[in-house]
């Protein structure tokens, strides 16, 4: 029997009890060299991997509790008035952010509260999709929080600072950077783009429509187009949140979300266009749920391994069988192109990636 033979064998004898490594690592995997499905231990979505000199980052949403011994939350004796209006009592309990940080794409260490309510005076629950940027010598994480209905409620898009990816990030504004409705677009799912001549944009958006605008370049404020217009709407077919986009051969990739965030038909679509600006013809969806897999499989970003046009994708998504909306599990998985730019359905598994190492950048 081959080597290549038995490692199959041995990795289906493994993913077919994947149910009871749901939510946490599976050290067989890792220990012949795979990252396994989930990457990291715990209940988090909307996940954004970068990476910073030789070590791959994620920083998710956390999502639930997990463990017998969960973070301490919020104490009902003390919700302000805000915090007792959360249209979600779950949302109460999605009050900070953790970061994970490894050299390998196998293991992973945590940082813990990298980000907490606490230290952003507006903030009072909701605190969702951390977008992290290395710029001027800092690192700037734009986050949504309160998870605004209306422009009568106060909260939005933020930016917080620190002088290292772990932080500890602190509110750069004492205010949020974008705290209205502009195109219909809810200010949450922010991500932060750099452009080859140094520009950032910020791209954002739920309630089905998407924006984009351009930053300063202190990342600390908006600077209106050439046209005068602030807030650009370049929302595609189908869209529903959680924008994402990167640039490859010349080419614009705006990702994003579709269906509902809590079902087993969320996903991931994609548009190619000539500049940050689209325009965005949506070509198709390339992740998906896999009912031999997992369900909800959406909310991603992407990473190239520095070296090489390697790229993995990374998302969350629910393991089968469990029907609660917050049990989301960070994943990662394997993305490929087609000669013409397009990408190819990307298939989700239980294996994850091979151990990798990016070359440093600087």
């Amino acid at each position: 029997m081959s080597a290549r033979i038995a490692l199959t064998m041995s990795i289906t004898l493994l993913v077919c009890t994947s149910s009871a490594f749901a939510q946490k690592p599976n050290e067989e995997l890792k220990a012949k060299g795979l990252s396994g499905n989930p990457i990291i231990e715990g209940w988090y979505a909307d996940p954004e991997a970068v990476v910073y000199g030789d070590i791959f980052w994620i920083f998710p949403t956390y999502s639930d509790h997990f463990g017998p011994t969960p973070p301490k939350g919020i104490d009902a004796k003390n919700m302000t008035e805000r915090q007792k209006k959360a249209i979600n009592p779950q949302y109460l309990v999605q009050t900070f952010l953790d970061a994970f940080s490894s050299k390998d794409l196998v293991h992973w260490k945590k940082h813990a509260r990298i980000l907490d309510i606490k230290d952003i005076k507006w903030a009072e629950f909701a605190l969702w999709a951390p977008s992290v940027i290395h710029a001027n010598d800092r690192y700037y994480l734009f986050f949504g929080a309160n998870d605004i209905q209306n422009d009568n409620e106060y909260g939005g898009i933020g930016v917080a600072i620190a002088d290292n990816p772990e932080g500890p990030y602190k509110d750069a504004l004492g205010k949020p950077l974008i705290d209205k409705f502009h195109n219909g677009a809810q200010p949450i799912d922010q991500f932060v783009f750099r452009d080859d001549d140094n520009q950032h944009y910020l791209y954002y958006g739920g309630w089905r429509h998407c924006n984009v605008v351009k930053l300063s370049k202190d990342l600390l404020s908006l600077q209106p187009f050439d046209d005068g217009e602030t807030f650009k709407e370049i929302t595609p077919e189908h869209y529903v949140e959680g924008p994402f986009v990167f640039k490859r051969d010349g080419k614009y990739y705006l990702m994003w979300s579709e269906g509902g965030w809590g079902g087993p038909d969320y996903s991931v679509a994609y548009a190619i266009g000539a500049t940050p600006l689209g325009p965005f013809k949506r070509i198709g969806k390339i992740l998906q749920q896999d009912p031999k897999v997992a369900t909800g499989a959406g909310h991603h970003s992407v990473i190239p391994v520095p070296g090489s046009d390697t790229w993995y994708i990374v998302y969350h998504r629910r393991p089968l069988g469990d029907t609660n909306g917050n049990h989301r599990e960070v994943c990662i998985d394997e993305m490929h192109f087609n000669k013409d730019g397009t990408i190819q359905p990307v298939k989700i598994t239980f294996e994850g990636v091979r151990k990798t190492k990016p070359q440093p950048t600087p």
